[in-house]
This record gives structure tokens, sequence and C-alpha cells, in this order.
């Protein structure tokens, strides 16, 4: 980062550069005015030699205003440009690992971890430098003025360095562990949040808090491990400052006494170790926080290790034929396996609903269909060629997923709907709304150019669901993969959507993993899935005729609907 910016930080460096010789100055005249004092020198010698000392304080105080003024604005523009990589690294990772790393994550190392890097950058690095040119320079002047001056001013250096050494090989591995710990309790907010109704609804509400409490417990505990560290270092740091400046004055004292010094000398060594104070505090306070922004940094440039999406080593297929064979599927190496060598054939065209109890592994098949995720055994292939194989642009032009999760986008309608369609006229747009039956959109106060999002028109589930069907009429993919995509629609504008998207799909593979079983009632054919395996396959009236899993389904979901 800062050899993209070289001459921005060549001009920082050479300012603060500037003020610490400009800062050199007083003490060393101070001296001079108790010399000549001494030896008699009248008011005029004081006045001009205090005069001087002012000149030199205002172009130091000037040269640092100007110095701080360029860190900053090369801080901001580095900043900016890491964010950029953030995001660009981001949106270059497989869906799959952004869902596993959660939202709470990500968040916190685009906020929290960010901005952390940029007070590093803008403040830390710089500090950091220019105070270690600034202690050299005073303690070379404490030399020039008596080498055993010099040496008394070290006296201090001894502890400082052996705390700091303690201190930094600790603090890298406490420091990320503090960071790790605010991004699960942030996920843990944000998921709660997100589902606070589903957690009153099954009254979740006390293991919610007690996991809220656990992550609580987790983050007090980093930051006490932090904070233990900090206060032995900044303790031991503290009481080494005293002692330069008393070992000075006693072997000045025993100098002065043979006149091999001057009590000018003594002065001026007393008064730069006086001045040293400053920027060896704030070496060490912000050698503290640039450890934070090194965990941070490590943080956000981890996001561009992940391995991104692979490219695929296939422009196209031969067809559009989806055939699973043998498919075995775990989310972790060690895991156990949650689909049980899944064997199914899509032709083009046909409306396959997908079926069955929580858990069984529907919305996995879905994700393995889609290529988000690749089998760890057999294949998943269209046309012939393995759905993961195929560069991800082909793929997500062909197959396309629709869950129950819909994010509204900042801006206007046309925004949210030009994702899925940036050439797609307003007409377009217009047609796409209204065949997945958004009534809404007549009340709209701009049509297209409505604001949604935070501080304009907000849109429940069900709107956002919507919005989310009708990108889908606009992207207008070949095989189409409906995770309960209308779950959040009450039953009779679900119905509706369904029946409108049925009209407007034809001649598309559909597959749809269905809880509502009017779809697979409308399906080419249904499957059953179980326990990860494929119990069950056919026709609707096939599968409530044999009386199996999917008949006593069928007859207990179609009496809910009765009693309703």
């Amino acid at each position: 980062m800062i050899s993209r910016h070289r001459r921005a930080v060549g001009v920082v460096l050479a300012l603060h550069s500037a003020a610490a010789v400009a800062g050199l100055a007083p003490p060393w005249l101070l001296g001079t005015i108790v010399d000549r004092v001494t030896a008699g020198a009248g008011v005029a010698t004081v006045d001009r030699l205090a005069l001087a000392i002012a000149g030199c304080v205002l172009v130091s105080a000037l040269l640092s205003r100007y110095a701080q003024y360029a860190g900053h604005r090369f801080g901001e523009r580095a900043v900016a440009e890491l964010r950029e990589q953030f995001v660009s690294r981001t949106l270059g990772l497989p869906v799959s690992v952004v869902e596993r790393a959660g939202s709470g994550d990500l968040a916190t190392r685009s906020s929290v971890d960010v901005s952390t890097v940029g007070t590093t950058v803008r403040d830390v690095v710089p500090t950091i430098v220019i105070a270690t040119v600034q202690l050299t320079l005073l303690f070379g002047a404490v030399f020039l003025l008596h080498p055993l001056l010099g040496l008394a001013a070290l006296a201090g250096l001894p502890s400082i360095v052996a705390v700091t050494r303690w201190y930094l090989r600790r603090a890298s591995s406490a420091y990320l562990t503090e960071g790790a710990a605010a991004a699960e309790l942030t996920e843990t907010l944000t998921t709660t949040a997100e589902g606070a109704r589903t957690v009153e609804a099954l009254r979740l509400a006390d293991d919610r808090i007690r996991h809220g409490t656990s992550r609580i417990t987790l983050v007090w505990r980093a930051r006490r491990a932090t904070l233990a560290l900090r206060t032995v270092f900044f303790s031991v740091v503290e009481a080494s400052y005293p002692l330069p400046v008393a070992v000075v004055l006693l072997v000045g004292g025993y100098l002065l006494s043979r006149d091999m010094v001057s009590l000018g000398a003594v002065v001026a060594a007393a008064l730069y170790l006086q001045q040293a104070i400053d920027p060896l505090d704030r070496l060490l306070q912000w050698t503290e926080q640039a450890q934070r922004g090194f965990a941070s940094y490590a943080r956000v440039l981890g996001v561009g290790l992940v391995p991104p999406e692979p490219p695929g080593t296939t422009a196209s297929s031969r067809g559009e034929r989806l055939v699973v064979r043998g498919a075995r599927f775990s989310y972790s190496d060690d895991g156990p396996d949650v689909l049980h060598g899944i064997d199914l054939q899509v032709q083009p065209g046909e409306r396959l609903a997908i079926v069955g109890p929580s858990g069984a592994g529907k919305s996995t098949l879905a994700r393995l269909l889609a290529g988000i995720d690749a089998p760890r055994h057999g294949v998943v292939s269209i046309g012939g060629c393995p759905v993961t194989d195929l560069d991800p642009a082909e793929r997500r032009r062909r197959i396309a997923l629709v869950t129950q999760e819909h994010h509204v986008f900042i801006g206007s309608v046309r925004d949210n709907l030009s994702f899925a369609a940036p050439d797609a006229s307003d007409a377009q747009m217009r047609a796409a709304l209204l065949t997945v039956g958004v009534e809404w959109f007549a009340e709209l106060p701009d049509d297209l150019d409505t604001q949604l999002g935070d501080g304009a028109r907000q849109l429940g589930a069900a709107e956002a669901q919507q919005l989310a069907l009708a990108r889908l009429v606009l992207a207008d993919p070949h095989t189409l993969i409906l995770d309960e995509a209308t779950a959040a629609l009450d039953p009779s504008t679900a119905r509706r959507t369904e029946r409108a998207l049925a009209a407007v799909l034809v001649g598309r593979t559909v597959i749809a993993i269905a809880h509502r079983l009017n779809t697979a009632h409308d399906a080419d054919r249904v499957a059953v899935l179980a326990d990860g395996r494929i119990t069950e396959i056919g026709s609707h009236d096939e599968l409530v005729a044999a009386g199996g899993a999917y008949a006593a389904l069928w007859r207990s979901w179609h009496t809910r609907v009765d009693e309703r």
C-alpha cells in the first residue's frame, strides 16, 4: 500500500523529519542561554536567543501541521483503495464460502477491521516512523553534548525493550482472538435480530439469550486478555520514563563538578530527555494500536487468501438435461453425509417438485443442482457437462436458484431489477413486475424511480420476494430452481404468483423445493426426499395411488388446508 503512494509517503516523512529537526533547537538554545547568563551576558542576548526559540517552535508547529494534513490525505486514499479491494475480493468468493463465513464475520471485517486499518495507515505508521526519527535525533543530540551523558540517557531502555518484546510476542494472537470473538458476537446479534419472529414463534428467546451471553463472555475474556497485556506493558514503560532524566542529572552533576561539561549542557541534556518522553510515549502507545491494526489488516487481507470461484473449464454445455449420478455431500470433510447416493434425471422443460420433511436435504440438493456446492462423490451435470465445470457467468445465466432469503438494495426499483438484466427496458421491467403479481407497484409515487431501502419505501418480506421473482423473469434462465421461493407469500398470493410463473416459464426446466403441496400437484413429477435419499419418484397421481410417504404427506396437508 505504501509503495503505491511513495510520493505522498515521502512528503509526509520529509515534513515530519523537518519538524523534528526544528524541534531540536529549543533545548540547545535554552542551554546556551544558561551558559551565556552564567558568563555574564545581558538581557539583549537572552532576548535574541529567546526569539530564536520562539521561531523554531513556530516552524516546528507549522511543519507538523502540514505533515499531519498530508498524512491524513494519504491515509484516506489508501483506505478507500482498501475498501474497494475488499469488496472486489468478497464478490469474487464462492457463494458457499460467503454463506459459511456468515454476514456477521464479513460485516465486522468490512467495517470495524477496515476502520482500524484506516487508523493504522493514517496515524499509526507515520507516528511510529516519525517518533523513531525524533528519538534518534534527540538521543544523538545528548551524545553530542557528552558521550557519558548519552550513555546515562539509555538507562531506561533495557526495561522498555524487555517489556516491549514480551508484549509483542503475545499481542498479535491476542488481538486476532479478540477480533474473531467480536465477529461471532456480531453474527449472533445479526441472526437473532433477523430471525426475531421465528425466535418468538418457537419460544427460543431463552436459548438465544444464553447463546448471546456466551458470545459476550468470549468477547469479555478476549478483551480482558488484551487489557492484561496493556496493563503490564504500560505500567513498566511509564515507570521507566523518569529513570534516564534522574541518571543524567546525577552523572551531569558529577561531570559538572569536574568541569567536564557546562551547566547549559546538563540542562540541555535533561530537556532533550524530557522532550523524548513524548515521542517515546507515542511510539509505545501506537505500537499497541499497531498490533490491533495489523491483526485487522490480516483479517481484511485474509479474504483475498481464499481461493476465488474457479473460472470453469467449459464455456458451455451441449444440452439442457440435468443429471445427478451417485451424488453424496457433506458440509465438512470429516462430517456425516447429508445426501446419500442421489440419482436423478430432469428432462428439458420438465417440472419437478422435490418434497420431504425438514432436514431431509432438499435445500442441499438444490445447491448441488445450481452448482453452488460440488458433491463429495458422484456428479451433477447439465448437457453432459459437470455443473461446477461451467464458467460461473454461463452457469448463472442458465441455472437460477431462488430461495426464501431476498435482499432489497438501497436504490430505486429500477436499480433493484437491473441486477438481473442491465439492458432491460422500463417496459420489460414493468411487465416482469406484473407477471409475478406485484399489485403494490401501482401505488408507488415515482414508478420505477421510487427509492427503496432504509430511509425510503420499505418492502415487507412478501414484497421483497415478489421483487426477487421479477428479477428472475428478467434473467430468463433455462433451468429454474425454486427453493420454497414463495414461502413468505400468503397462500392466495403465492398461488397467483406460481400460476403466473407457470404461464411465463413454459419450455423451461423448473425444479421446485415445495412445502406447499399444491406445487407438487401441478408438477410433472414429484421426488420425495427423506434422510438424504430419494425414496419415491413419479407423478402426483402415481404417488398418491401408491399409498407411500408422499400419499401420507398429501393427505395430511390436504386435511390442514380443508380445516383452514
